[in-house]
């Protein structure tokens, strides 16, 4: 019996239920679109309960979602993810308390526009730029991971998925803006939460008490790690919450458009304030999935999977591990809830993958139209419409080109030997550091323009040899198309030489490994940005010109 056949009529009946009910919320919730602080801020009118419920939403994609359960499931997976809480709650207290000031600033609509008049216009574009090659890929690769699984447990073909979540994404965007995308992020926040309840409810009248004893005494619940997190194992340690976490989250939340734009959206600072500081609270939905991953580790320790199950999630039956722990989670749903629940929880997971879509969709359209457009000049009402139909124009090519670049993600996944998924998500590691640098020189007031591109360039060059994502691309990258092949087959020898590599395994098992935790590019990249910036000297015709 196929996977698929688990989804029951009902569960379809739900499934487009919900997506048709949230639909219907982003519409009657749309409010009035007739200029572009309308389109992309919502008018700075939208309350901050609203905002933050958006922000949860969008930083729990539908790969927290599946992913985290699954990485408790996985060989060593624990409780340790949610030390990484410290440094997502550091960084969200000093976005509101320094950075949400700066974002009420008369005509300001991204964090980039701010850098453009406090440096140089071109800093503007600069920003725009690493941000919209560091948002392509993370954001398509969300949702592609999102739309494997749901290509399992559904009768949809992946490329039906993506259209769907891209169709969805368009049509949310352009029927009301910001206010639909974050009064949908709302749903989409409530249903997690309501969807794990569901799941660890479900998984202990089956259970019975005492399982949460049996993932303790499996080491799954563990979550305090004094390590000193320097490997490039993706390790959750005290200090790399409390040193490195907080760059990352200060850069996602106060510089990244993709969430910025959301602050923008509130009627003050203050309001904005507490809308990214009480965001905090989504930390609870983290543990909720980790607390769910924990009752799924019982539930196999008890029954373990057979058949087709056993093998859409390469289950080890031996060490008692899947092999694809992101596939566990989704798998569990449709096989062991009731049909209604099943399309319920699925239907959210659908719902996040769109939310992840037309979130970053109002961001490159915002920061597109911000650089193309002198949005200064819309004075009138007619301008304004002028200015938001182009914006509409940016939703629906960005869109396009989203939705193409994702399945183009997929062929180059199956048809390569290309490690697509590393690739994508490591991309913020090159460009958060620099962002955040820029960022606080603006904030000073004080920077080389020429000092920040410097900088830049360093940090992606310190990054290139900290991560091994760009090697192992040129390692292993093969093609064939139309009878041509390609190949570069790069050896790793070379690389092995310097401190921050070595090699693991022979022969073709060849795997590159690096020294330092990748984690440690957020701060030194930024303080590698910012110093450079603040202390690059200034250029003598400068210097005249203030003199005379």
């Amino acid at each position: 019996m196929a996977i698929h056949e688990w989804f029951q009529p009902l569960d379809w009946i739900v499934l487009f239920g919900y997506l048709g009910l949230t639909t219907w919320v982003g519409h009657k919730m749309r409010g009035r679109q007739a200029s572009i602080s309308d389109f992309f801020a919502g008018g700075r009118s939208l309350p901050w309960l609203a905002v933050s419920g958006s922000i949860v939403a969008t930083e729990i994609s539908g790969v927290t979602f599946i992913g985290v359960p699954g990485g408790v499931l996985a060989a060593g997976g624990d409780f340790t993810y949610m030390i990484w809480a410290l440094g997502s709650i550091l960084g969200r207290v000093i976005v509101g308390i320094w950075f949400t000031r700066v974002f009420y600033e008369d005509g300001i609509y991204s964090p980039y526009d701010y850098m453009g008049r406090r440096i140089k216009p071109q800093l503007k574009t600069l920003a725009t730029v690493f941000f919209t090659i560091g948002s392509i890929l993370a954001q398509s690769v969300r949702v592609l991971v999102a739309a494997i699984p749901l290509m399992i447990v559904t009768p949809f073909s992946f490329e039906v998925c993506i259209l769907l979540i891209g169709i969805f994404a368009i049509g949310w965007t352009l029927m009301g803006g910001m206010r639909t995308v974050i009064w949908t992020d709302v749903m989409q926040f409530f249903l997690f939460a309501v969807g794990g309840l569901i799941t660890l409810t479900w998984a202990w009248m089956h259970l019975g008490g005492g399982w949460l004893d049996v993932a303790a005494q499996a080491g799954k619940t563990h979550w305090l790690s004094f390590d000193a997190g320097v490997t490039d194992a993706f390790k959750f340690t005290f200090w790399v919450a409390v040193f490195a976490v907080p760059f990352l989250n200060v850069g996602a939340f106060g510089v990244d458009q993709l969430n910025a734009q959301r602050m923008f959206c509130c009627r003050n600072a203050q309001d904005a304030r507490k809308a990214i500081i009480w965001s905090s609270v989504g930390q609870g939905v983290t543990l909720l999935m980790l607390m769910v991953g924990a009752a799924l580790f019982v539930w196999y320790s008890r029954f373990p999977p057979e058949g087709v199950v056993a093998e859409k999630m390469a289950w080890n039956s031996g060490q008692g591990v899947p092999g694809k722990s992101d596939l566990v989670f989704p798998i569990w749903i449709v096989k062991e809830l009731p049909p209604g629940l099943s399309g319920l929880i699925l239907g959210g997971v659908f719902a996040a993958a769109i939310s992840s879509l037309d979130s970053i969709l109002a961001a490159l359209s915002q920061t597109t139209v911000s650089v193309l457009y002198d949005t200064a000049e819309t004075h009138n009402e007619g301008q304004q419409r002028k200015m938001v139909s182009r914006s509409r124009m940016w939703v629906i090519l960005w869109g396009l080109f989203l939705t193409v670049f994702t399945l183009l993600m997929r062929w180059v996944q199956e048809n390569t030997e290309v490690a697509v998924l590393p690739l994508a998500f490591g991309m913020t590691t090159y460009t958060i550091g620099p962002l955040l640098g820029m960022f606080l020189c603006a904030l000073l007031g004080r920077g080389s323009f020429r000092g920040l591109i410097w900088g830049s360039v360093l940090s992606f060059m310190a990054v290139l040899f900290i991560r091994s994502d760009v090697w192992v691309l040129l390692h292993t990258f093969e093609l064939d198309l139309f009878g041509l092949s390609l190949a570069f087959n790069m050896p790793y020898e070379w690389l092995a030489a310097l401190p921050m590599y070595f090699i693991e395994g022979q022969g073709d098992a060849q795997s590159l490994k690096t020294t330092v935790g990748f984690y440690w590019a957020w701060p030194v990249t930024t303080i590698l940005t910012f110093g450079l910036g603040v202390l690059w000297p200034k250029s003598r015709g400068k210097a005249r010109i203030r003199a005379v």
